[in-house]
């Protein structure tokens, strides 16, 4: 029996394991980072260096419900940035945030406190508020660290500190001072569940199923043009409308001059609608366009003269007893209706505008539940019916048969449409109204707050849009339409649980004391006791020393009970947390936030601090957007094969759902499922494996053996040179946010570079040269310069298998105790060798063009004829070339058959076939299989054990 040389090899050992477990011990690494205050040390070395600092601002999500899959992709993206610039060198802290007031905490506790609540205080509200923030602020940090997020987590900031809420109240101040801040009677988006005014930003949109109706408002003031036209038939002006429910404050109808219009005879009436809706109109009444007639046609202009101005004719209202002057709009378009729209200055944006230019009142019969709270008689189908107390969602169809038993209604009671997009509560889900209350705001335009002078806020902010890097691009346009869009920001809410709006009313002349002076003596109270202090003290133990109303000189006042916007409350974490708590200035390199904040933080932020500091308060704005299930839907309970983000950590671990969000484009939305994420796992084991069997050939290296770069081989500098091609592709992925470019491009090296070409022609130099000899350790000072350049490229991404691959890596003096102690890879200028790589360019598409040879000629062992082989290491080949090839392969030949993975390898000129590189021919090798490196290169009859490589290191070993 032969001797076994199995162990004269240099087989690959170490103990980093192929599994990588990541679900248990991804756990145990995150113990010892904080053990050994990892992140700590990250940021008081770039400290001690004076590094530049970089500003990452965290947005703060709610303290509300565990974490979503939404939160991992926001989270794990921010994470990539600071790791990545802490590694470049930068001073880059993380302190994470939580957005603590507002209705979707005072909700639930709502919920949690039940019929308890009647007999609690406000403060005592709040206090539970306080205490169920404070409870998911400490849930949520423990699931971000769980998915291995560094950061300042033992001191975050919350909108709930006394020192967050003082900057609150000292902002609202800032702009009381500008005069930009006003309290009036407008239409707001109202959530009747849940009592309280709403932003845009708190606004959800979603389809809708209402009644729609065609109202005729008679009209008896037709020019006597149009009149003659008409002749002796009852004329009306036909208005369409899916809220039938606010029609009870109609005041106006308002016309397009510029829309063409025509009076529409049917029977004995005559309508007046736009020309370009006639056929929809009949079409939706049921009406045949033969049962009509043309008898006029006239511009909008006839009956409603030119925009801002009117000719003061009206209509009589449907069924009250007024009028409905007609009005000139040039916001009426043909979309949809009958070009004559409905217009209640109580319940509509535009309707509102309008009517304030033409001095019309603001109706609005609809108490905070979206309840009448007048007598409104109708006459339903089954007998009359007051509307006092009844829902005006449930009050649509009744006051739809109204019109109809009136003869007032020209389709047919209880039909319906489907809205797609109408506006929701974002926590209540209820569909919400338009409603007339009085709401502190802040005005766009100084006009509207009665100060021309003062600042113009929409034109500061869009000029400050324009000054932002926006990625991905389209950001800009997006933002820039909403702020365009806008109406002025309604910051007041009828809730308990926020920050207090800090104004007073004289008891004498019901003036407003709004100040900045109040403001600030207010604040250092909250600075002491929390803003509970606003609301537990009386107005006297509040107010500065000698302060009166400006109006009268009353010393008697009583607190506004409203309380702040929470958009507000984030709006200014640039000054409470950047400015104040941390020191940093009031300008964050980088906010990064799903697409849904361009209406929401972006904004608030934007406007807070364009309209007191005068700029933006970020310089690049990042967005991503939302995780979705394979059919495109928001990923959520209710989409198919769902799994809560626990479950998928506990089955995948977040290695793997980070790998997910580096692999995945995040400027568009991204899908997650339970598949994507098993391909992602694959990968991974790719990527793990590669690293394993590099750290296996350097189980016996020091790094202190690393030989000069003069001494490797030109297939370990062809691995350096892709190396450092890699890594500054890598760096300019992270510099520009383009984290899927890192992931594929890493992929791609590991599996084709390194595993499939550079590991494979090297495999016999590093199993079967000797030890400590200096081919070997080319290679082995190839492997772990590749290695140790990779493991921190790749740590802000891959940080559990980068921070284990670091572990296991041999260091040389000057390596610290942890990857992110490290530096990014400055790769030496040696390893970039373009000459070398085109050379190598050459040799790699010959060896694929024989390797494409050797697969035609392989079969398996068992099934093998003469002529053909079974692994490559059977084969010699000759390679046929001419030109450059040919001086090419000439001056490789030498190692031609380990590039090939064959034992003989040779080269002649000739004439190459037109579709290849090089001609080969494949042919068994005529030597014997050495049974030390299995290339069959002991010669025929020879009584010789192994090969003569195989046999002069065996006896050195010896």
């Amino acid at each position: 029996m032969g001797k076994d040389y199995k162990a004269t090899l240099n087989l690959p050992s170490t103990d980093f394991p192929m599994r990588a477990n990541l679900s248990d011990r991804e756990q145990d690494q995150i113990m010892r980072w904080e053990r050994d205050d990892i992140y700590g040390k990250m940021i008081a070395r770039r400290k001690d260096e004076g590094a530049q600092r970089y500003i990452l601002h965290d947005g703060p999500p709610y303290a509300n419900g565990n974490i979503h899959h939404g939160h991992i992709l926001n989270k794990t993206l921010k994470d990539f940035v600071i790791k990545y610039r802490n590694l470049a060198g930068y001073l880059a802290e993380y302190v994470p945030g939580w957005d603590c007031h507002g209705l979707p905490i005072e909700h639930k506790v709502d919920q949690n406190l039940g019929e308890k609540k009647r007999d609690m205080s406000k403060v005592e509200v709040r206090q539970a508020c306080r205490e169920y923030a404070d409870k998911w602020v400490n849930i949520q940090a423990e699931e971000f660290q769980r998915m291995m997020i560094f950061g300042a987590w033992e001191r975050p900031y919350t909108t709930m500190s006394y020192d967050y809420e003082a900057t609150i109240v000292r902002e609202l101040g800032k702009f009381f001072d500008k005069g930009i801040v006003y309290r009036g009677l407008k239409p707001v988006h109202w959530d009747w569940a849940a009592k309280t005014a709403l932003a845009e930003a708190e606004v959800e949109y979603d389809e809708f199923r209402t009644e729609h109706v065609y109202v005729k408002f008679p009209f008896s003031q037709l020019p006597d043009e149009l009149a003659e036209k008409a002749g002796d038939k009852d004329v009306y002006v036909l208005i369409w409308t899916t809220t039938p429910w606010t029609l009870p404050a109609n005041l106006a109808i308002a016309l397009n001059p510029d829309l063409n219009y025509q009076l529409v005879g049917h029977g004995d009436e005559v309508y007046v609608m736009a020309e370009g809706r006639r056929a929809t109109v009949l079409e939706e009444c049921d009406i045949a366009e033969d049962d009509v007639e043309t008898l006029a046609n006239f511009e909008g202009r006839e009956l409603v003269g030119e925009l801002g101005e009117g000719k003061g004719l009206a209509a009589d209202h449907a069924w009250l007893e007024r009028e409905s002057v007609l009005l000139p709009a040039d916001y009426v378009t043909l979309d949809q209706g009958t070009g004559c729209v409905h217009t209640a200055p109580g319940h509509g944006q535009e309707d509102f505008q309008l009517g304030q230019h033409f001095g019309l009142d603001v109706i609005c019969p609809v108490d905070q539940e979206a309840k009448f709270y007048i007598d409104l008689p109708v006459q339903a189908d089954d007998g009359e019916k007051n509307m006092k107390g009844v829902h005006v969602l449930t009050a649509n169809k009744y006051i739809a048969q109204h019109l109809a038993n009136m003869g007032r209604l020209l389709n047919k009671a209880g039909d319906r449409i489907t809205i797609p997009r109408y506006p929701y509560g974002w926590r209540t889900k209820k569909p919400v109204i338009f409603r007339a209350t009085t709401q502190w705001f802040i005005a766009m335009e100084p006009e509207t707050a009665g100060n021309p002078d003062g600042l113009r806020l929409r034109e500061e902010a869009l000029d400050e849009i324009q000054k932002v890097n926006w990625v991905p691009g389209w950001g800009q346009d997006r933002i820039e339409g909403m702020v365009e869009g806008r109406p002025d920001w309604c910051i007041s809410r009828q809730r308990s649980w926020g920050a207090p709006i800090t104004v007073m009313y004289c008891n004498d002349c019901d003036e407003a004391l709004a100040t900045g002076e109040l403001c600030n003596h207010v604040a250092d109270l909250i600075e002491e006791e929390g803003a509970d202090v606003w609301f537990d003290r009386s107005p006297a133990d509040l107010l500065p020393e000698g302060m009166s109303c400006a109006e009268c000189g009353g010393t008697e006042f009583t607190k506004e009970q409203d309380i702040l916007d929470v958009w507000f409350d984030s709006g200014v974490s640039w000054s409470a947390v950047l400015e104040n708590e941390l020191g940093w200035g009031d300008l964050a390199d980088l906010y990064l936030e799903g697409s849904d904040q361009h209406r929401g933080w972006f904004q608030s932020s934007l406007l807070a601090c364009v309209g007191t500091r005068g700029h933006s308060p970020y310089k690049t704005c990042l967005t991503h957007g939302f995780v979705t299930d394979e059919d495109g839907h928001k990923y959520s309970k209710s989409s198919k094969n769902f799994e809560p983000p626990e479950k998928m950590l506990q089955e995948y671990g977040a290695e793997i759902l980070r790998l997910w969000v580096a692999a995945v484009d995040y400027k568009g939305d991204i899908t997650l499922s339970d598949e994507i994420l098993k391909r992602i796992a694959d990968g991974y084991r790719k990527i793990r494996n590669t690293f394993r069997f590099m750290l296996g050939n350097l189980g016996s290296f020091d790094a202190s053996q690393a030989v000069d770069y003069d001494r490797l081989h030109d297939i370990d500098k062809w691995v350096l040179h892709r190396t450092a091609e890699v890594v500054e592709r890598i760096q300019e992925a992270y510099e520009n946010y383009q984290f899927h470019t890192i992931y594929h491009t890493l992929l791609q090296f590991m599996t084709v570079d390194l595993s499939n070409i550079y590991m494979d022609v090297t495999k016999d130099r590093m199993y079967c040269e000797l030890p400590d000899g200096e081919a070997r350790l080319a290679g082995q000072t190839a492997y772990w310069s590749v290695l140790h350049a990779l493991v921190r490229a790749t740590a802000p991404i891959l940080s559990f298998t980068s921070e284990e691959v670091w572990q296991h890596l041999d260091h040389g003096e000057d390596d610290p105790e942890s990857v992110f102690l490290a530096d990014f890879p400055d790769v030496p200028a040696e390893w970039k060798n373009d000459e070398l790589a085109a050379k190598w360019e050459t040799l790699l598409e010959v060896r694929q063009d024989v390797q494409r040879a050797l697969e035609e000629k392989r079969v398996p062992r068992k099934q093998k004829k003469p002529g053909q082989i079974g692994s490559s290491q059977e084969a010699h080949v000759t390679v046929t070339a001419e030109g450059d090839t040919l001086e090419l392969l000439r001056d490789y030949a030498e190692m031609l058959d380990a590039l090939f993975i064959v034992s003989y390898a040779d080269v002649v000129e000739g004439e190459v076939p037109e579709d290849q590189s090089v001609g080969v021919e494949v042919v068994p090798a005529e030597g014997e299989k050495c049974p030390r490196c299995w290339n069959y290169w002991i010669e025929p009859g020879s009584d010789k054990d192994v090969c003569d490589r195989c046999e002069s290191v065996v006896e050195q070993l010896d």
